[in-house]
């Protein structure tokens, strides 16, 4: 299933720049997998090494936290958007 994956600017930079990528996949993991094999300098910005959701980033499945879903187990649609959102902080 393509999904629309929406980067924010400091991720473009490992997308050829691109502010919008399509990729393939049941699950975010899926789509996150085969994204980062195309744009291997995403990787360990979009997931830790432990294979989990890096804690420095916010995913969204349409308007939806994948945190309060099933996380990188969350199941996207054909025509489903995923938006990365770097986590801001500060006081």
């Amino acid at each position: 299933m393509a999904v629309e994956v929406k980067l924010p600017t400091l991720l473009r930079v490992h997308a050829g720049g691109a502010s919008s990528v399509t990729a393939d996949g049941s699950t975010v993991g899926d789509v996150f997998t085969e994204l980062t094999a195309r744009h291997p300098g995403l990787a360990g910005n979009l997931v830790d090494g432990d294979g989990k959701l890096h804690k420095f980033v916010n995913v969204y499945r349409n308007d939806d936290d994948i945190r309060y879903l099933e996380s990188l187990d969350t199941k996207v649609a054909d025509g489903d958007v995923i938006s990365v959102l770097p986590a801001v902080a500060g006081g």
